[in-house]
């Protein structure tokens, strides 16, 4: 289930936690790296630098076209950035003894709850900059259409939606994998850099 709230008892909860569970570790994604992620800024500055460099071909416009062409990136890739600004800020990722929390929405608020016994596999995607992108692999379909979870859900996976957390930093990563594990102590292995395995039984998105 996923809730949408107004009201925060503890900061990226949409609720008080019950006893015996505590908070592991708590972030955001970065900005930046989430614009690189998210918008695929470089490659936005890339194809205008392309197009810019037209304006200099036989029959092109010359440096006036470049110039308009180079402000209309900036201008683009503010906005973008703005985008990923108010993106980051709005999302607050939570993981627990028991459970990792994705806290995202500007308007309105929404928590996904997905217990650490019911991730699959989480791969490691790194973004640049100390950033990684964290797709997780639920073994029961993910409750969650692809468009309410989006950007926080790995890209062109519409019929099997996998959640993702965006451009946290690769710090995570082993708090993630020693999570992982003591959730299944059976697992030995925990998250590497690639991919990593912990067999689960089900799937619940709550909050």
């Amino acid at each position: 289930m996923t809730m949408e709230y107004e009201i925060e008892p503890i900061r990226g909860l949409p609720g008080n936690l019950p006893k015996g569970e505590h908070i592991v570790w708590q972030g955001t994604p970065d900005w930046r790296a989430f614009a690189r992620s998210v918008f695929h800024t470089r490659l936005v500055m890339a194809w205008f630098l392309f197009v810019a460099s037209l304006a200099f071909v036989g029959g092109g416009t010359g440096l006036s076209g470049a110039v308009i062409t180079l402000l209309v990136a900036v201008l683009g890739l503010a906005v973008l950035g703005a985008l990923a600004w108010a993106g980051a800020r709005a999302t607050i990722y939570t993981l627990t003894n028991r459970r990792l929390v994705m806290r995202f929405g500007a308007a309105v608020p929404k928590a996904v709850n997905l217990p650490l016994s019911k991730i699959g596999s989480a791969d490691v995607r790194p973004v640049g900059g100390g950033f990684v992108d964290i797709v997780l692999a639920p073994t029961e379909r993910f409750p969650l259409g692809w468009l309410q979870t989006w950007p926080h859900v790995r890209p062109w996976k519409v019929a099997e939606p996998q959640p993702m957390l965006r451009a946290v930093s690769e710090t995570f990563v082993p708090i993630l994998a020693d999570a992982l594990k003591s959730a299944d102590p059976a697992v030995s292995g925990g998250v590497a850099r690639q991919e990593a395995q912990a067999p689960i039984s089900g799937l619940e998105a709550a909050a």
